[in-house]
């Protein structure tokens, strides 16, 4: 794909931008000249991240599996900043654990808030995207590649938003819309910081080959995927030798297979395998939000943050 034009005074919108990687991509796209629209369930620490930046925000509250108050959101971006030139689906949430123990409302939002949120988000936002014949990044994982046991909820997700961007690019790509997939490995997030705190997915880690075990900052992280947005990439590899494991992908099944007949067994003996829950803080804040609400979504539209 061509370069996207001149990113100054254009405008992005990133879900899951309160922490993490969202905040990441928020800062350095911002320091681009990009206008920037924060969207998440936290308020508090998406008004928090765009107070840092050095360009005009606008921040928005709200469920991304909510379609209504998300077209809401896409009305009130559009209206205060413009259509949007790039949309960043990286609201994502996971947990591990036996699939057969787990807890089945648990289990269904991560599909949810990983594949239901990433579509919503681009059906209220293809509008502007059409108009700026823009570019859309679905935020994967090599788990869209790589199924690992006790990660059943996260890996269905997380394949299924691959296979859901790639279906979309086909059907947009005749209106000059670009659709790019990130595939991601271990990332220094609060989500990957709890993976050893649980024996479930310290085992898997710890069964990876030593490159694959390694943890990148958000910023280069970051920077990878900012380098693939300014390219139009249909594939963006964070970190970049990611994209030979996709050459090997038909082996991994067999792979994984082998390992876990050989390890499970072992592993089971030696540990209870206890459900996680959501993992990190944001998937902690998640938690909280659906018990307060009962499952009815928050949204509150905010304040806009111009630039100093």
């Amino acid at each position: 794909m061509p370069r996207s034009p001149e990113p100054r005074g254009r405008v992005v919108v990133v879900t899951g931008a309160a922490r993490g990687l969202g905040a990441g991509l928020v800062r350095l796209l911002a320091a681009r000249g990009m206008r920037v629209a924060l969207l998440g369930r936290e308020y508090a620490g998406l008004a928090a991240v765009a107070a840092t930046l050095g360009t005009e925000s606008h921040v928005v509250e709200v469920d991304v599996t909510d379609d209504a108050a998300m077209g809401r959101a896409a009305e009130e971006v559009t209206r205060v900043l413009g259509p949007p030139s790039v949309v960043i689906a990286n609201a994502g949430v996971a947990e591990g654990g036996p699939f057969e123990s787990s807890d089945p409302e648990t289990w269904r939002r991560v599909v949810e808030v990983n594949l239901v949120g990433s579509a919503v988000t681009a059906r209220v936002f293809l509008p502007g995207l059409r108009a700026t014949r823009g570019y859309f990044l679905q935020v994967a994982s090599t788990a869209a590649f790589g199924a690992a046991p006790m990660m059943s909820a996260y890996c269905a997700s997380k394949a299924g938003a691959e296979a859901f961007a790639r279906s979309l690019r086909a059907e947009v790509a005749h209106s000059g819309v670009g659709v790019g997939v990130a595939y991601l490995h271990w990332t220094d997030t609060d989500m990957v910081r709890d993976v050893d705190r649980y024996t479930v997915l310290r085992e898997l880690r710890g069964h990876m080959p030593a490159p694959a075990r390694r943890v990148y900052p958000v910023d280069r992280v970051a920077s990878w995927l900012v380098r693939g947005i300014e390219r139009r990439r249909a594939s963006v590899y964070a970190p970049p030798w990611l994209r030979l494991a996709q050459a090997g992908r038909p082996f991994f099944p067999v792979a994984v297979d082998l390992l876990s007949r050989r390890e499970l067994p072992r592993l089971l003996k030696e540990h209870s395998f206890e459900q996680t829950g959501l993992l990190g803080t944001g998937g902690r804040i998640e938690e909280k939000l659906i018990d307060r609400s009962a499952g009815r979504a928050v949204t509150r539209l905010g304040r806009g943050h111009p630039a100093p």
